[in-house]
């Protein structure tokens, strides 16, 4: 799967900007972003349901569409309504029967946790059993490729959990995955790569570790006491730093630099020092500050290119 030089306007608001993304087979990748950062979008144009305004879309090395019709991509989208008075087995069987080389119903079915549920109507389904409905229906093309957009939003805790579960064993055949999410804590746990993309554009790519470590890998937090905030941002592996009425935080990429400066200073009144989490580091990403993309193998302050390095595509 490659997006190259890819934009989507609307009339004068750029959706999606020059985006520039590669993913490999067999890899399961989070998509965040703000609301409005143009993940959406993106999926959207993966699937073949939208063109771009610029650049090109690989899928297999071919058309979206050509890939799709083979089966070859399997989705779920935030919309959809339940059919009534279509049992679940009618459904992805239905669906299933529409493409070349589909997936056996049972197996579906059973990926998808459904195997209790099969002879039920759809319309008398529990919001976490319809949305498992969803997922059951992207597998029956039996495809390669995955795309979930929010696929856990609006469920409890336990619903969660068994959609991941289902995730894992689809993921576990070699198959690709690329799911968007709001809820942090799923990339971090289930993806082997996230991608954050800032108004349209990829804004870091890289491993939850590595994302934490460039955006600020640790946030180190002291009391002032009455002393002048202004030495702190030129302190050794500062990259940001927070005034909370008379208490400092500071995001750093050496806390230990950081935290013997401070000393020298005598700094260290009620001093903090903790790794910074990955909403940290998507918070200070995706800020209204200049872009400033950042990936493995580029530094703190890298030239403007926001690409990873390429590899065989999907």
């Amino acid at each position: 799967m490659a997006f190259t030089g890819v934009t989507r306007s609307y009339g004068a608001v750029r959706a999606v900007d020059g985006l520039e993304l590669t993913i490999a087979p067999g890899e399961t990748v989070a998509l965040l972003g703000r609301n409005g950062a143009g993940k959406s979008t993106t999926l959207t144009m993966l699937l073949g349901l939208l063109p771009p305004t610029e650049g090109e879309v690989r899928l297999f090395g071919g058309t979206p569409e050509s890939a799709v019709r083979a089966g070859r991509v399997g989705a779920m989208l935030q919309d959809g309504k339940p059919i009534p008075r279509v049992t679940v087995r009618e459904l992805v069987g239905f669906v299933a029967a529409t493409y070349p080389r589909p997936m056996d119903v049972d197996e579906a079915l059973e990926l998808a946790g459904l195997d209790a549920f099969a002879g039920r109507r759809i319309d008398r389904l529990s919001g976490g059993q319809a949305q498992r409905v969803r997922f059951a229906v992207a597998l029956a093309g039996n495809p390669e490729l995955l795309v979930l957009d929010e696929p856990t939003a609006a469920l409890d805790v336990e619903a969660r959990r068994a959609f991941w579960a289902s995730m894992r064993s689809y993921a576990r055949r070699g198959n690709t995955v690329l799911f968007s999410t709001h809820y942090l804590e799923e990339a971090d746990e289930h993806a082997d790569r996230i991608v954050v993309l800032d108004r349209g554009r990829v804004a870091a790519d890289g491993s939850g570790a590595e994302i934490r470590r460039r955006a600020g890998g640790s946030s180190v937090s002291l009391d002032l006491a009455g002393a002048s905030s202004e030495p702190l941002a030129g302190l050794p592996g500062v990259c940001a730093v927070e005034i909370h009425g008379d208490r400092a935080r500071l995001r750093s990429t050496d806390s230990d630099a950081t935290v013997r400066a401070l000393a020298e200073l005598d700094l260290i009144r009620g001093l903090q020092v903790a790794p910074a989490s990955l909403e940290d580091a998507f918070l200070a990403l995706t800020t209204r500050a200049p872009l400033t993309p950042l990936t493995p193998s580029t530094p703190l302050t890298p030239p403007a290119t926001g690409a990873r390095p390429a590899k065989e595509t999907v």
